[in-house]
């Protein structure tokens, strides 16, 4: 009988924009329908703009390998964990020249098909609005709201602290007041009675 083949599914993002001489993890995560192998590999890629021949980056069999040449030597670290399903490697010091697409690939005997992640980097001078711009910006106004709720909160507890202090005020002065009245009244009914 024939079983269907498994196949690996790799998730990449889709572009990525980075700003010249940063740092920059290339997030990479898979899923396999097969157990994690001990022959698990993870292959990453780089295929430049100008659409010429694909160049390794960065391999992984049991271990990390770094790379003995090309453009990215000493500039690729790995950043995944194979129990958390994450291949990711982090590229530092981004450059122009670093602009195109990345691939990673992951093969998970007997899962060995699948899917290829791809990942276009942009290299800028500056960032454009991005997702962590939007991020930081959604970030920064909770906070401020945040605040700015405790803040509310506070000055409620104050006034009402104030408004009942105020109040137990105004029922010791009228309490002080129907004393003072009563005993002028029983002062001024005493000597009625002598």
């Amino acid at each position: 009988a024939l079983w269907p083949a498994a196949a690996v599914e790799v998730h990449t993002s889709k572009e990525v924009d980075a700003v010249n001489g940063t740092n920059l993890r290339l997030k990479c995560t898979f899923s396999s329908s097969s157990p994690i192998s001990q022959h698990l590999s993870v292959t990453w890629n780089f295929q430049p703009e100008d659409l010429s021949s694909h160049e390794p980056v960065f391999y992984y069999l049991k271990e990390p390998y770094k790379l003995s040449a090309g453009r990215f030597k000493e500039r690729i670290t790995w950043d995944g964990n194979i129990e958390r399903n994450d291949v990711s490697i982090v590229i530092w010091n981004l450059q122009p020249t670093d602009n195109g697409t990345f691939t990673c690939q992951v093969k998970n005997p007997p899962d060995v098909d699948g899917t290829i992640g791809e990942v276009r980097l942009r290299v800028v001078q500056k960032v454009h609005f991005s997702e962590i711009h939007f991020l930081a910006v959604a970030i920064g106004s909770a906070c401020v709201l945040m605040i700015i709720v405790v803040i509310v909160v506070i000055i409620c507890r104050h006034h009402r602290k104030k408004a009942q202090e105020k109040r137990i005020e105004v029922a010791d002065t009228e309490l002080r007041e129907k004393e003072t009245l009563k005993i002028r009244e029983e002062k001024e009914a005493s000597p009625l009675e002598d």
